[in-house]
């Protein structure tokens, strides 16, 4: 970090001020809460381990709290902003905090989810407070979509990040936490209190590392094929295996035949699989 941290970093002062110079009132349909901690930010880029080389993309970046400390750790930020205010304010943002530091950053103003490209070079690292209301499907769409993606740490709801980190057998253990494991090693990364954001929250926040797996699961099956097993296992998660993928084998005595195919019970339930046990099954599912 630079000598002028102080004055490159946005304080609670400096977040009012800019908010009210824009008109910006956080909107809860946005999941928007701005980070207005200086110390937060640098914890987080220091979790998530970003380093002179890395091409970070950050999503969410709201009024650039976390952009300007990744800018001064990485080698170039791309932001991706849906907010049509935010995304116009940010480069004047950065501009005006760390000029020297401007031609290595880029602004996509688009959805999250709906974004296929970024500009420059491939991103190497995802660092985001993401929204609450989308944070898993942002996450894995992320991650899907840009295989480069080494090293993600990303800030969402507590209770979000007890399920993307959750073991099988975990009462807590579902669908984000199997297809979170599909693409990487996945654990909590500490906790985030509620008075670092403006608006405060009314629930607590949690960080969570994910470092990519060398290669998915080993299977014939597609990442789609075996994603489809994973959502019907968890959509009727109270029953048996046999019952819950009834449909989408065609038949219980289809998907018990899959089950045992696989090696898996067909009396287990989702919540004991692992995400190479989904993809056994998988396999040995219905020829489409």
């Amino acid at each position: 970090m630079s000598s002028t941290d102080s004055d490159v970093l946005l304080g609670p002062a400096d977040i009012r001020e800019l908010a009210a110079r824009l008109g910006v009132r956080p909107t809860k349909q946005r999941g928007q809460n701005f980070v207005i901690d200086a110390n937060t930010v640098r914890r987080i880029v220091r979790t998530a381990g970003v380093r002179p080389d890395d091409v970070v993309v950050e999503v969410g970046p709201g009024l650039g709290s976390l952009t300007l400390a990744l800018l001064e750790a990485a080698d170039r930020v791309t932001a991706v902003e849906i907010d049509d205010v935010l995304a116009a304010a940010l480069p004047a943002t950065v501009e005006a905090r760390l000029p020297h530091r401007a031609d290595r950053f880029a602004l996509v103003h688009s959805d999250a989810l709906r974004v296929t490209e970024l500009p420059g070079p491939a991103p190497t690292a995802l660092v985001a407070n993401l929204p609450y209301n989308v944070a898993v499907p942002v996450l894995l769409h992320m991650l899907g979509r840009f295989p480069t993606i080494e090293r993600t740490l990303v800030m969402v709801q507590s209770e979000v990040a007890d399920r993307l980190a959750a073991p099988p057998g975990s009462k807590v253990y579902g669908v984000p936490s199997v297809k979170a494991a599909w693409y990487a090693h996945v654990k909590r990364a500490g906790a985030i209190g509620r008075n670092v954001f403006w608006p405060a929250p009314n629930v607590d926040s949690g960080l969570v590392s994910l470092i990519r797996r060398d290669e998915p699961p080993r299977t014939t099956a597609t990442r789609e094929e075996v994603f489809a097993v994973v959502d019907a296992a968890f959509a009727q998660r109270r029953k048996t295996l046999r019952a819950a993928l009834a449909g989408w084998a065609g038949s219980a005595g289809a998907a018990e035949e899959a089950l045992k195919a696989a090696g898996v019970s067909p009396q287990a339930r989702g919540e004991s699989l692992t995400v190479e046990d989904f993809a056994a099954i998988a396999e040995h599912g219905p020829v489409a």
